[in-house]
C-alpha cells in the first residue's frame, strides 16, 4: 500500500474532529484533502462488498436516500453519502467514514449518489454491483451539454460487470451501455397519459435507429413514455419491473415482476415520485428483498424534507417545493404539480443560484426551455420573483401570458416575504434550487411567523 495512501488516510481522519472543533461544516473536506495528498486514494481506500450507485439527471437524491432508509430498515447497516457530495470528493469522505485506520471496511453494503459528470473519476476504482439510472433530460447547458452526451459519456466509463436498473420509459438513459447486463423497470399506461408532448422540451424526438419521427402509445411528461417508431418497429424496452393500476386519488399502486407482485402505498401523488418509487422498489428486488417485505418498510416513508413539505400556517398552507436553477425539466414539473393543485395559492419564487455572484455568467437559456406557462392560471393570483435572477424570472413569467400586476420582483428573499398576501384558505409555495438549503429554510421561517401575524389580524 502506498505511503501517500496511508498519509492521506490519517490526515483525513484527523480532519474530521478538527472540523467539528472548529465549527466549520465541511461535508466533502476530508474527501478532497484525501485526493489531494492521494489523487488515487479511491484506489486504495477499503469498500464494502455490495456498491449500489445512483445516477441521473433528476431523482438521483430521493431514490439514494429512500433506498438507504429501505435497507436500513431492513437491518443493514448501510454507508452512504447523504451527508456530502456527490462528485469524487464526496464519494471518498463517504468510504473514508467507512473504513478504520487501519483501512478496514466497516459496512457490507453502500449506497452512493454519484454525479454523472463524475463517473470518468469514480467507477475506474469503485465498482458497484449495480447502477440505477433514473433518467437523463437536458441539464445545465454549462456542465452537462446535452443528454445524449452524457449518455455517451456513462457509457464510456460503466464497469462492464456492473448490472444496471434503467428506466425504459426514457429512450436515452434506458440505451446506455448496451453490452452490459440490465433490467428495465417503467410504469404501465395511466388515466392521464396522452400521446403527443405538449412541453417545451423534449429530448429526443426522432428514432435512434432510422430517424424516423417517433410516437407514443401513452406519453406522461417531455419524452417520458412508451415510444415506438412506424417506421422501422423500434420500440422501448420491454418491462422487468412494471408500475400498475397506479391511482393519485387512492395513492395506491401496484408494482409487479416475472416473480410476483405487491401493493403499494404511493409516498407522493407526483408522478415524478412514483417513478422514484418503482426504481427503489427494483433495486430492493434485484437485492432479493420480497414485495411484502419492502411494501411493509415503504408504508412508512416520506419524500426527504428538503426536496418537499407542506404544513398548515396560520391561515394558509406553507409548501416548500424543490425546483432547481438550471434545470429546465425539474422546475417545469415542480410548476406543472402545483398549478393542479386545487384552491388559490401564491408562489414564492427564490430558485437562482443564492451564492450567484454578478461576475459569474449564468446562462439563462433554460428558463425559455421550462414551461413557465404552467403558472399562467387564474388560481395562482400573486407571484414574488425574488433572489439575483429576480428580473429574469419576471421576464420568462409575462412572456408566458402572465399578467405583470400579478408578479412582484423583489431580489432580497428576506425582505421579499413582507409582499406575501396570506389570503385565507390559499396556498404559499416556495420554489427554491438545491444550494443554499440553510439560507432556503431560513426564509422559509421567516414566512411561517408573518404567516401567523396575518392570521391574528
Amino acid at each position: 500500500m502506498k505511503l501517500r495512501f496511508i498519509i492521506a488516510l490519517i490526515l483525513a481522519k484527523l480532519s474530521k474532529p478538527l472540523l467539528k472543533i472548529t465549527g466549520h461544516n465541511g461535508t466533502d473536506f476530508p474527501g478532497k484533502l484525501a485526493l489531494k495528498i492521494c489523487p488515487d486514494f479511491l484506489k486504495y481506500v477499503a469498500k464494502p462488498e455490495t456498491i449500489i450507485a445512483v445516477t441521473g439527471t433528476n431523482g438521483k437524491t430521493t431514490v439514494s436516500n429512500m433506498t438507504v432508509d429501505l435497507l436500513e430498515r431492513s437491518g443493514k447497516k448501510v454507508l452512504n453519502n447523504r451527508a456530502g457530495s456527490n462528485i469524487n470528493s464526496g464519494i471518498s469522505t463517504a468510504l473514508l467514514n467507512g473504513v478504520t485506520l487501519f483501512n478496514r471496511a466497516k459496512y457490507d453494503t453502500a449506497v452512493l449518489e454519484v454525479d454523472e459528470r463524475s463517473a470518468k473519476r469514480i467507477y475506474p476504482y469503485v465498482k458497484p454491483k449495480i447502477i440505477a439510472i433514473t433518467n437523463l433530460f437536458r441539464d445545465s447547458i454549462m456542465r452537462n451539454a446535452h443528454p445524449q452526451y452524457i449518455a455517451d459519456f456513462l457509457t464510456a466509463n460503466i464497469p462492464s460487470d456492473t448490472k444496471l436498473v434503467l428506466n425504459a420509459d426514457d429512450l436515452i438513459s434506458s440505451r446506455v451501455a448496451p453490452n452490459n447486463a440490465r433490467v428495465y423497470f417503467g410504469i404501465e399506461k395511466m388515466e392521464t397519459d396522452v400521446t403527443e408532448c405538449h412541453n417545451r422540451l423534449s429530448d429526443i424526438r426522432i428514432c435512434p435507429e432510422c430517424s424516423h419521427e417517433l410516437r407514443y402509445e401513452y406519453l406522461r411528461y417531455h419524452h417520458i413514455g412508451k415510444a415506438y417508431c412506424p417506421a422501422c418497429g423500434f420500440k422501448a424496452p420491454g418491462y422487468d419491473y412494471a408500475g400498475a393500476d397506479v391511482s393519485l386519488e387512492n395513492m395506491t399502486m401496484r408494482v409487479k415482476d416475472k416473480n410476483g407482485e405487491g401493493e403499494y402505498r404511493l409516498i407522493s401523488d407526483s408522478i415524478f415520485n412514483v417513478y422514484n418509487m418503482v426504481t427503489v422498489i427494483s433495486i430492493a428486488r434485484e437485492l432479493g428483498m420480497s414485495h411484502k417485505e419492502i411494501a411493509k418498510i415503504m408504508d412508512g416513508m416520506e419524500v426527504v424534507a428538503t426536496r418537499y413539505g407542506s404544513e398548515k400556517v396560520g391561515n394558509v398552507t406553507l409548501t416548500n417545493q424543490m425546483a432547481k436553477g438550471l434545470n429546465a425539466l425539474a422546475s417545469s414539473r415542480a410548476f406543472d404539480y402545483v398549478s393542479h393543485r386545487e384552491g388559490e395559492k401564491e408562489l414564492f419564487m427564490m430558485m437562482s443560484c443564492m451564492t450567484d455572484e454578478r461576475h459569474w455568467s449564468e446562462n439563462t437559456s433554460w428558463l425559455y426551455d421550462c414551461d413557465f406557462e404552467f403558472l399562467n392560471t387564474p388560481e395562482i393570483t400573486h407571484i414574488i420573483a425574488t433572489g439575483p435572477r429576480a428580473i429574469d424570472y419576471k421576464l420568462r413569467l409575462m412572456l408566458a401570458g402572465v399578467a405583470e400586476d400579478k408578479i412582484d420582483c423583489i431580489e432580497d428573499a428576506e425582505k421579499a416575504t413582507e409582499s406575501l398576501r396570506f389570503k385565507d384558505g390559499s396556498t404559499v409555495y416556495m420554489f427554491y434550487a438545491a444550494d443554499q438549503l440553510d439560507y432556503v429554510f431560513k426564509v422559509r421561517e421567516k414566512i411561517k411567523a408573518l404567516a401567523k401575524e396575518a392570521a391574528q389580524k
